[in-house]
């Protein structure tokens, strides 16, 4: 299976050297779960996409620094990419940044939440448990980096999973787009390192909040394989 990342955002530059761009922690984390995956990257930011929507046979839309609601050229294109694939039933995967712009896009809401700052490991429940995942516990933790959020599901959304700060966390439109506001991409060393640019910007109670859990076990390979699971699957 080929997947075609949709980039859309680059990773501060101090930072590359250790771990990379978006795309690469994606095809490190999902390559893990399936090493038959291939990885396509688009840079929507750029300007780049497919020529033809088969390119590739699923697509994932990585998270940004930029809000879904900003008048920018790039973001209401790939608006309209989102809604060309959703038209299609392609298969999307869209990840903070994209989990919240495919809400927009179909016709959802995503704002500044009113709770503030998202950072360092949050916990988000299942409510009902889909058949891509594992079966196991509904309880899972993630990394999250997000002051937006999805504040009404775009129609014919299934929520599955969500918590009080975050309360549509999981969201999924019909068998072929699933979107997930944490970030399995990212590991612990980065999180930090985002804490520690960010600081003034997110305020003291969240930097230390944020860094005091990074000491929880994080799910991001179980969610990796919930990610495989449901592109595998037929749409």
């Amino acid at each position: 299976m080929r997947l075609g990342i949709l980039k859309t955002d680059s990773v501060p530059a101090q930072f590359v050297g250790e771990f990379g761009e978006y795309p690469d922690m994606f095809a490190a984390l999902l390559g893990a779960a399936d090493p038959g995956l291939e990885f396509v990257v688009y840079d929507v930011e750029e300007g780049e996409y497919p020529k033809h929507l088969d390119e590739v046979d699923a697509y994932l839309i990585t998270g940004s620094k930029s809000s879904v609601y900003e008048d920018k050229d790039w973001i209401h294109r790939l608006s309209d990419f989102v809604r060309t694939l959703h038209a299609s039933k392609q298969k999307l995967v869209g990840i903070c940044f994209g989990h919240q712009l495919v809400a927009l896009a179909l016709g959802g809401k995503a704002e500044k939440s009113v709770k503030g700052w998202g950072v360092g490991a949050h916990a988000a429940v299942f409510s009902e448990l889909p058949g891509w995942h594992d079966q196991e516990s509904p309880e899972f933790n993630l990394l999250v980096s997000h002051q937006d959020q999805v504040t009404e599901p775009a129609p014919g959304s299934k929520v599955w999973a969500g918590s009080d700060f975050c309360t549509n966390a999981v969201c999924q439109i019909d068998n072929h787009i699933l979107t997930f506001q944490g970030h399995p991409e990212f590991v612990k060393d980065y999180s930090e390192n985002l804490l520690n640019l960010r600081r003034e910007t997110i305020g003291e109670d969240n930097y230390h909040t944020g860094m005091e859990s990074l000491a929880r076990d994080l799910d991001r390979e179980r969610v990796a394989r919930w990610v495989v699971e449901f592109l595998r699957q037929s749409a």
